[in-house]
């Protein structure tokens, strides 16, 4: 079922925040049967939200397009095998805002 344009609207306007913004990568994250087709979606939202905020520097720029062509490649399933490792392992991956002065 398609998303309505308020929603999308909303969710990009809430992404602008780097907390929400990494809470809600991160959440896609820990999800149990993950689809990693959510993965891509997600960051490409942050992207969005980024770039409206004129926020998007040209590094992060190219790293998007770097990982985005990788993710679509491979699905994410790297990603998502390296969280199940780090859990195994005892850890837990957590995605937090890191301030940049």
């Amino acid at each position: 079922m398609p998303t309505s344009d308020s929603y999308r609207e909303s969710l990009i306007e809430s992404l602008k925040d780097a907390e929400h913004a990494a809470g809600f990568i991160g959440a896609i994250l820990e999800e149990k049967d993950p689809e990693p087709a959510l993965l891509r979606n997600a960051i490409t939202k942050v992207i969005e939200a980024r770039i409206r905020m004129d926020a998007l520097s040209e590094s992060a720029k190219e790293h998007h397009e770097k990982l985005d062509k990788m993710l679509n490649k491979s699905g994410g399933s790297e990603i998502y095998s390296l969280v199940e490792l780090l859990e195994a392992l005892g850890f837990k991956l957590e995605i937090t805002y890191c301030r940049r002065y």
